[in-house]
Order: C-alpha cells, then structure tokens, then sequence
C-alpha cells in the first residue's frame, strides 16, 4: 500500500526547500529545540542521577506546554526493563496490564489513549493507532518527554497526551562515540537468566562538502517469563431447596432456555425461550438474601454462586531486536539534512497450560467427604465455599506465536531562508506488520468431586480434588494421571495485521513584532494512512486417551509458590508438540490447514494545518508569555470489510466511507511571579479517532464458554465518530534551586462521544447470543490534581551529602455517563460509572543518592484501585471488573569503575507482589490473582 503521488511530491519539496540555500536553521541535534517551540534546551553533558533531574526540570521549566521528562541515561538509571515501567515514576503517569513479565500500557492522569511519537513522528503497530511502548528498548533513547497539554504545531490525537521518544544523533557528540552495554536479568519465576545487550557507535566529520555525522545504534533484548493466576468464574443464579416447576432444588437458572440448552429436567417444549432473568446487568442480580426471579412464569427464591474455578501457568520466551540508523549532513552553517531509519522488532513464543472446572452442577454431593454442604457469605445470598459432585473439567495446552516487525524512514532538512524566515520539512513511510498463530487442545474428564473455597480471605481461592473410595485402583484426585483424560476440542486460528503510512509535513517560522507576539509558526501536514487484517479459524472435536500418543501429555508443576491451597500441577496437551506436528494434529481431527482471510482494509487520509504565535508582555510589572494557535484537521476514511460464511463457503464484502473535520484552538500562558516561581494556564482541545477494527460491519459470533454461559456476538459500527475532549490545566511551579523544584496542576477534561457499547440478546442459528456494537453514547468528566518534587538538599552533613528526593502524587475524579440497555437492546437511561483505568489516586517516592562515582535510587510506587474493563454481558455478577492496588519496589545502583566503565545492579518488585481483580465488591465477588517475577540484573556498561 504505498504511495507514490504523496512520495514522489514529498521528495520534490524537501529538494526544492534545499536548492533554496539562504542560511539555515542553526544546526541543532536536539529536534524539540528546532523551531524552540517555547522551549530553550542546552546540550547537557549528563554524568549521574541529579544531572539527569536537572536537565529534565529544564525542560519542564523553558517549556510553554505542560511537559515532564527522562533525559538520558535517567532512562538507564531506573530499575526497569522497558520504557513502560522506567514512565511510572513520571507525575500523572500510571502503568498496568502486567504480563509476560512486564507492563505494557502507559496512560496519562488515567486516560489510555496517548499519541506516542519518535523525534516527532507518530508511530503505530500493525493495523493499530497506537503503538506497542513496551516494544521500544530504553537502550535506544536519548529521552521522553511527556506532553500534558499540546500546542497547534503537535499532533492533536490522543486525548490522554502525548509521549515523545527522543533518539540520538550523530551531531549529538562532540567526535565520535562507543557505547557497549549488557545486562544479564534473572527472572526468578521463570528460574531465567536473560541477556540484555546494546551498542552505539557514532562518529562526525569535516569535509569540503561540510560536515557529515553517522550513528548507528543496536539493541537485542530477551526475556523468559512465567506468569500464574488462579480465578473462581462468573457468577450465575441457582434455585433454592424449593425449586420451581420444571426444575431440581440447587439447579442453575439459565436466563434463556433453548433446544440446544435444554436440560433433562425440563422437559416441558412451551418453557424453551422463556426469558427468566436479564444478563449483564450494571450492578448485577441482587445479592441480599431472599432475593427472588420469576421462572418460567412462578416467582422463586435463588442464590448466586460461582459457575467454574481455573489456573493458568504460561511460561513463554520473547525477543526484542531494535536499531537505531541517523545520518546528518549540515554543507553549510545555513542547513541541515538529516536521513533515520528507525526498527522495533518482536518474536514472542508462550505456552500456556490451563486447568478449568466446571462447578455450576448440583447434583447430590452427600457422599463426599464434607456431605455436600456449602456455605454463604453473612447477609447474602451469595455462596463462599461448597462441593461438587461429579465437576466436569478439561486441560488446555495451547502455543502462540507472535512476531512484529515495524520500520520508520524518514528524509528531510531545516533552512534559513532569512534571518527572520526558518523552514523545515520532512516525508517518512512507516510499515508495520503483526503475525500470530495459536495451537490449542482440550483434554476433558467427569471427576469424582471437589471442595472449593472461592475466598479463603484477601481475595485468594482453594479447592482440591478428591479421590473415589470405590475405585481403589485409581486415584481421581491425582490431574497427572494422562490415563484419565481425553482429548476433546482442537483449537487452530491466526491472524495477520499491517498498516503503512506515508507523511509529509512542512513548518515555517518567522520572527515578528505585532504586538506582543514575537514569532509566527505555521505548518501543513498530509498523511495518508493503510491498515488491514486478516484471520483464520477452525475448530474440531475428536476424542482419544491423553496418553495414547507420544509426546502429547506435558504436565506443569510448581505452581504457585504454595501460596494458595490449590493445585501444583496438572497434566495437559503440549503446545509445543502441538505446534510441530500442527499437520498431523490437525488430520488427526479432520481437519487442513486454513489461509487467512482479510476481514478488513481500510485507507485514511488525513491533512491538517495549523498557525500558532509566541507572545510575551509585561502586566503589573510581571512577564506573561505564552502560546496560542489553530489546528484545523480534516480524514476522510475508506473502509472495505470482508465475511467469511464457513457453512457455505461463500464470502461476502460491504464498503463504508466516512469524513469528519476539526477546528482545536490552544492556548498556554505563564505567569512569571518571581524569576523562579511560574504560574500557568492552558485550554486546548484534542481528539481520539475509532480504532479501524471499531468500524467493521460484520458480526462475529462465539458459542459460550460452559453450559451456564450465552454465547457472545460482536460487530462494529462504521458511523463512530472521533471522541473529542476539552482540555483545562492551571498550575504553579517554584524552582527554589537549579536541582529542586516543587510543582502543583489542576486540570480538567471533558470528554464528548465516548465510544460504548450497546447490548442486545439475539437468536442466530438456534442459538442465543448476546450482541454488542459499539457508539458514541457516552460523556465523562475527569478531573484532578497533581503534586510533584524533586530536592536535592544543599549543606547536608558529609555522610548524607549526595541525597535527594523525587516525588509525585495524583488524585483523579471521573465520571462517565453510559447508557443501559433492556434485554431487546432498547437503552432504558443512562449510569454513572468511573472511567476506565481511572485510579482515584497514585503516587511514587524515589530515593536518590548521587555522589562521586556511585548512584543508588529506591524507588516506591502505589496506585489505587480502578475499573479495569467489562465482563461479557452473560452473567449474573456486577459488570465492572476492578484491578485491586497496586504496588512496585524497586532498587537501582551504579558505580563507576572508571571514566569509561560502569558496573549496574537493578532488582525489580522486591516485595513480590500479588495482583488481583474483582467484581465491585472484593469480599463477596473476588476474581483473579496472579504471581509476576522478580527480577535481579547484573550489568556493565563501557564507552570511549
């Protein structure tokens, strides 16, 4: 999908801005200070934790936006594996979706959708807007810069804010330049020692032609992991001792009854399709004790339990290769051409070992060991602990595998066309592409009976299995036995996704006096963007003994770290026979491997244009400077989306087309109080675009997972909108030293058009679903307060001298408006829920020491709970999944051996935490908790 019109017409105009020589933007390495931008940055030879600090409160402080930094080797100095974590001791940063021993999303005062640009280019993954941060290596930055607010001249996506990551280059150095870095990381679930290795070499020159500068920059990251989680399932209704007609005491209540979910004890033809409660309910059915429903026509007492209990064990390897290429050419003191290519690479293989149990039976459990009994949580209706008879189970064994592959290129040059007039333009293409494949197979069993405890307190399970005295000659409770198990489903699907854009841009600056106003900028940029995706899927059920073939059963062990009365170890299908003898595998079930097919293609093109001045004037004899602009920004949007009929063979295709345009004005001012205390106001408006799979027509369906669940329906909605938010900010910042400062903001969002989805309950096939399409249904509110120091004290006795300080806190309220919906799909009114990832507040300590040659950092971060996501709308428990508090200690510390050799020791989550979910109420409505690794680093570092 490349674009040879805007290619072609790019190139032309950088060549035609360079043949008009006249003298050239100063050459400057550092992009943000092309142009100034309000900002002033100086080169800063940064040699320890407190010089870092130092040049990131300059930034802060020269900026006209609300901006926060990591400058150089601060990214190095943070115990972190990634930029992701290295981000969450930023004030108003906050990070979760911890997996695959990392985290992987970064929001901004709680909001998730953020532009993520490098040296300026906004930069995606795949058929996404985003990108993936975690993917990016610390080892290839020079810097991050977190924009709270933006002016006209940057980006407007991503109402959350922008992040900025910032390359070296070559004219960065004063001659040439060798950096070789390596770090062995120990994973201690995973029992792991990982390599983590980085080089840069660079070097500039004078010639007749001018001066010439090359860098090269490498990164290789491996990280083995293992991850563990154990969860009680979603919450269903039960009939009491006194049933209602048609059905046993203790017996599920389904919501809707149908042929295919008919069970023995209804026999009754006219009760099929009988709607006997509503599922997905905001807050739930009610758990106060007594609470009744009205089955099939006779209104009846029911309590709620959990309908399944599982752990997963996934143990996985994953690579990141990532360079870094930058030329630089400046032929006189009036220009500058500049040539990069930027990759970030990801090659991910992970086997994941489930163990799932169905518990949603009531049959008579009176012969095992507890006689059946159960017990219900004070002043509910809620069940906490009970046994089952006869559960049925399955393993599952599945493989993924995954593999990224991103490229920027980009081309341009700055020029002086006057002493008044700068110029700069630039034309980049990125290509992105993602592949997956996942292998997967069930092994399935009727056991003879288990006890669980779905909260034995603080949120964590248990339960056990238990042996059938009548078999002597096998031991029901042991899951490693293969003999015991067959297989059952087969699993075999992939996609592929990629998205290219090409993008050209162009900005003028010009120095004026109109006014107060002494700079004039304005720009165009024209991009013009491609996504796609395309998937394969086929299932198959085919039974044999677990045993029967060779290599097939893996069992896993150890799981856990005994920190719950739960299982250690199961016997499942190996996914990784499973992937090398995918073929035979898939024979042995009928089955041929399947090509992908595209489900969507879709081209956006985007222009924008902006104008914005810099002013400065003096009231009350105080200085008050700032910024303001336009942005105006215009996409048109193509959309094809394909379906695939695997009952018929036959393939269907529908196209969308849509246009939507935006007038964001900006405004930031200062208020220079003192020369180090600043007083700023800021309004500026951005927007967040559909994802491109949001605007899919199509509706995809998926039979529910266990006999008490719906099966789900999704499809897209082409008419989505872009959300848009109107951004308030006011803040006071007092710089009382060149290394300390201490910082306050009051902000405001309000957001227009969030997309919701709506949800309906269909009949497809003769079979029930539940439906959600996604709309613009929803408004929120956030709002908040930041506090941020960094202090280094000055005079402190010799042993202390060197300590210092850098805290944050944010506290956020929000508050979002989201329809409600009656089991047709009619929307019934609206409800007030918190955001999404929305923490009410958060908070990181870091610990300093920098003196002679050693660097030491503790760093403590805490944030609150929050509304993660949305359960499937099948279920009986509240709606609202919630990430319980989180917490991270971690420990840095450097020493250098000599001018040119460091030596590092990193340790990360040194209290080894425990992170876990629950529904609104964690006594009664727990959910997940899962184990994530330790790590212990050992490094060094040599340059010259």
């Amino acid at each position: 999908m490349f674009k040879r019109h805007l290619l072609s017409s790019s190139i032309a105009m950088v060549t035609t801005f360079g043949g008009m020589s006249a003298t050239a933007l100063a050459q400057d390495s550092d992009y943000d200070a092309e142009f100034d931008k309000g900002a002033t940055l100086e080169e800063v030879v940064v040699t320890g934790v407190r010089a870092s600090l130092e040049q990131g409160l300059d930034i802060k402080r020269d900026s006209y936006q609300l901006v926060d930094s990591i400058v150089a080797v601060d990214i190095g100095k943070f115990p972190d594996n990634n930029v992701v974590e290295a981000l969450q001791r930023v004030s108003g940063v906050q990070v979760t979706d911890r997996g695959a021993g990392e985290v992987n999303t970064v929001s901004i005062r709680g909001l998730n959708d953020v532009t993520t640009t490098v040296n300026g280019r906004q930069i995606f993954t795949s058929s996404g807007r985003s990108v993936a941060l975690a993917d990016v290596p610390a080892s290839l930055l020079k810097g991050v810069n977190v924009y709270k607010t933006r002016s006209a001249s940057q980006i407007e996506s991503g109402i959350a804010g922008q992040i900025d990551i910032r390359t070296q280059r070559p004219f960065d150095f004063d001659g040439s330049k060798v950096v070789l870095a390596g770090r062995g990381i120990y994973q201690e679930q995973a029992d792991s020692t990982d390599p983590n290795l980085s080089g840069l070499f660079s070097n500039r020159w004078e010639t007749s032609a001018g001066e010439f500068g090359a860098l090269v920059n490498l990164s290789y990251a491996e990280t083995n992991y293992r991850d563990q989680n154990a969860a009680p399932g979603a919450v269903v209704p039960y009939a009491t001792a006194d049933a209602p007609a048609n059905m046993e005491p203790n017996q599920i209540i389904r919501s809707v009854y149908s042929a295919t979910s008919l069970e023995p004890w209804a026999v009754d033809p006219e009760f099929w399709g009988v709607q006997n409660w509503t599922p997905g309910l905001e807050q739930g059915l009610s758990n106060a004790p007594g609470s009744t429903l009205v089955v099939g026509g006779e209104e009846a007492e029911y309590m709620l339990s959990r309908d399944a209990i599982f752990q997963n064990d996934l143990t996985g390897t994953r690579e990141r290769p990532a360079a870094n290429i930058s030329l630089q050419w400046a032929p006189n003191e009036s220009s500058e051409y500049l040539f990069e290519m930027f990759y970030n690479g990801f090659r991910n293989e992970s086997f994941n070992s489930l163990n799932f149990t169905n518990v949603d039976y009531w049959g008579d459990a009176s012969a095992l060991p507890n006689g059946g009994e159960f017990d219900i949580y004070d002043g509910t209706n809620v069940v906490k602990a009970r046994e089952v008879i006869y559960p049925y189970g399955f393993t599952s064994g599945d493989l993924s595998e995954g593999k990224t592959d991103s490229y920027v290129y980009a081309l341009g040059g700055n020029w002086d066309i006057s002493e008044s007039f700068r110029l700069k333009s630039e034309v980049y293409y990125q290509k992105s592409e993602y592949e997956t494949s996942f292998i997967a197979m069930q092994a399935d069993r009727v056991a003879y009976g288990v006890g669980v405890d779905f909260n034995t307190g603080g949120g964590t399970l248990a339960w056990e299995y238990y042996d059938d005295p009548s078999t002597p000659d096998v031991d029901e409770s042991d899951l490693t036995d293969a003999s015991q198990w067959s297989t059952s489903n087969f699993y075999d699907n992939g996609s592929s996704s990629e998205g290219d854009a090409l993008t050209f841009d162009v900005d003028g600056e010009l120095d004026i006096a109109f006014g107060g106003a002494h700079t004039l900028r304005f720009g165009l940029r024209h991009d013009v963007r491609g996504a796609s995706e395309a998937g394969r899927d086929q299932t198959a059920r085919y039974a044999v003994p677990l045993d029967s073939i060779d290599g097939l059963a893996s069992t896993t062990s150890g799981f856990f770290d005994g920190r719950a009365n739960i299982p250690t170890e199961w016997v499942s299908a190996n996914g990784y026979y499973l992937s090398k003898n995918a073929d035979a595998v898939r024979a042995m079930y009928g089955l041929e491997a399947e090509a992908l097919r595209k489900t969507f293609e879709v081209e956006e093109e985007t222009t924008s244009v902006y104008i914005e001045a810099d002013f400065d004037t003096t009231v009350a004899g105080k200085i008050v400077d700032g910024q303001f602009g336009l942005r105006y920004v215009n996409a048109d949007t193509d959309m094809d989306f394909f379906d695939f009929n695997e009952e018929t063979g036959e393939s269907s295709q529908s196209s969308a087309s849509a246009s939507n345009s935006n007038l964001l004005p900006s405004l930031s001012t200062r208020l220079h109080i003192t020369d180090d205390l600043i007083a700023r106001f800021s309004y500026t408006e951005t927007v967040r675009r559909p994802n491109f799979n949001q605007l899919n027509s199509f509706t995809y369906y998926q039979a529910g997972v266990t006999d008490a669940q719906l099966g789900t329906a999704t499809g897209g909605n082409p008419d989505l909108e872009p959300v848009k938010s109107q951004n308030y900010d006011l803040a006071l910042e007092w710089y009382f030293s060149s290394s300390s400062a201490l910082y306050g903001t009051l902000f405001r969002r309000d957001i227009e058009g969030f997309v919701h989805d709506s949800a309906r309950v269909i009949d497809y096939q003769g079979d029930t679903y539940i439906l959600t399409q996604p709309a613009n249904t929803s408004n929120g509110v956030l709002e908040g307060l930041e506090l941020g120091l960094t202090y280094f004290p000055e005079n402190l006795p010799e042993l202390l001298d060197g300590f210092g300080i850098q805290a944050s806190y944010t506290a956020l309220d929000s508050e979002q408006e989201i329809p409600v919906y009656d089991a047709e799909g009619n929307q019934t009114g609206m409800t007030d829920t918190p955001m999404f990832g929305v923490s009410d507040s958060s908070y990181s300590v870091v610990f300093a020491y920098d003196k002679n040659d050693l660097d030491m950092r503790l760093s403590y971060v805490w944030r609150d709970d929050f509304l993660y996501t949305y359960e499937a709308r099948s279920f009986a428990n509240p709606l609202g999944i919630y990430n319980d508090a989180e917490t991270s200690v971690d420990f840095q510390a450097s020493y250098d051996v000599t001018d040119n050799l460091m030596v590092t020791f990193d340790a990360t989550n040194l209290t080894d935490e425990e992170y876990q979910t629950y529904y609104e109420n964690a006594d009664i409505y727990n959910l997940n908790t899962a184990i994530f690794s330790r790590t212990f680093a050992l490094g060094a570092r040599y340059s010259f």
